[in-house]
């Protein structure tokens, strides 16, 4: 059975009868018995779950350095952070530690990702029930960066933090946002922005919170026809860079659909958080490791097909710069006039 069909499985039990298959290769790696879910789960309870956050943290500065050039789509000269969470659910009976709601568990994986390459610079996984803007408090903010989130983020104190760290963020504006209008900057008709304010927050706690003047930009959405409302404290780029930024937000939920749908994060061997937190450190440092390894080798395949392709020559003694080369393999003519006849007419 091959490990790239297993992306498409819901039982842990193929994984365990896939390694069981593979024991003559693995007696070699040092397995000498049958591996079983029990094995799995009681090395994952023993070894820290720190051990693979610092390693992930070597992978994360090496692929740094090799994605510094990756260049955006929009045109902007400034390295541009996504910030988000990701739920995964648990079963509360076996999970009690994951406090989320009454009816069921659950833990978080809160990233910021650099957009240049996708790489994940800061990861915090906490339980279920801690709050999405709790992790600010957790970021050292780089001056002149810009950091893009959600409106789970818009924390006023927070955000004017943001700010006196010389850095920039674009979020969206809720509803109930009290937004007073100084003046309107002119709109360029052939974009989707709709108005362009700078003005001030009103209400006594929210003006407390963030004294300085805001930026507003309104845009219309057009795959949903609705309307989305940004806050920024940027006054110099144009308003439809603005929207752009928060567009390139959604390169991090890709990032999550890939950890849970190609590194099997939803499925735990062991149900401690020390468990838990392995196992996502783990699927972690497979994708820091697959970014690297596309980078370093000039591979011009996707993520996920590279991680298909070493799925399936993890036990090869074949040297992966040679698994990755695109061979064209040309059937050469034999030359016929050396040849004899079978009729000597």
């Amino acid at each position: 059975m091959a490990f790239a069909q297993l992306t498409y499985r819901e039982s842990l039990r193929d994984i365990i009868s896939c390694l069981n298959a593979m024991r003559p290769k693995l007696y070699h790696m040092g397995i000498r018995s049958t591996i079983s879910r029990n094995n799995l789960s009681n090395a994952n309870n023993v070894r820290d779950w720190r051990i693979f956050a610092d390693f992930a943290q070597i992978l994360i500065e090496r692929a740094k350095k090799l994605y510094v050039d990756q260049s955006l789509d929009i045109d902007l000269d400034a390295t541009v952070y996504a910030l988000d969470s990701t739920t995964i659910d648990l079963c509360l009976t076996m999970f009690p530690w994951a406090t989320f709601r009454s009816t069921k568990s659950a833990v978080k994986v809160h990233t910021l990702m650099n957009l240049q390459g996708s790489i994940p610079e800061f990861i915090l996984v906490s339980t279920g029930k801690t709050h999405d803007v709790h992790v600010l408090d957790h970021l050292a903010y780089q001056p002149g960066a810009f950091y893009v989130m959600d409106r789970a983020y818009l924390d006023y104190e927070r955000l004017y933090a943001i700010h006196q760290s010389q850095s920039f963020f674009v979020t969206r504006a809720k509803r109930n946002t009290r937004f007073a209008r100084r003046y309107s900057n002119e709109v360029d008709p052939n974009t989707s922005v709709q108005c362009d304010q700078i003005g001030m927050l009103e209400g006594f706690s929210s003006l407390k919170s963030y004294p300085e003047p805001l930026r507003r930009v309104r845009c219309y959405d057009e795959e949903n026809n609705g309307r989305l409302v940004f806050l920024t404290n940027n006054m110099q780029l144009p308003a439809a860079t603005i929207a752009e930024l928060y567009k390139s937000r959604w390169q991090i939920e890709l990032f999550f659909k890939w950890i849970k749908q190609h590194l099997r994060i939803k499925k735990f061997f062991g149900t401690s958080a020390n468990a838990v937190k392995s196992q996502i450190w783990i699927a972690i440092s497979v994708y820091l490791l697959v970014a690297i390894l596309k980078k370093e080798l000039g591979i011009k395949r996707t993520l996920y097909e590279i991680l298909q392709v070493l799925s399936l020559t993890q036990f090869e003694k074949t040297p992966l710069n040679q698994v990755f080369e695109n061979k064209t393999y040309k059937t050469e003519s034999t030359p016929t006039h050396k040849q004899l006849t079978l009729f000597d007419l």
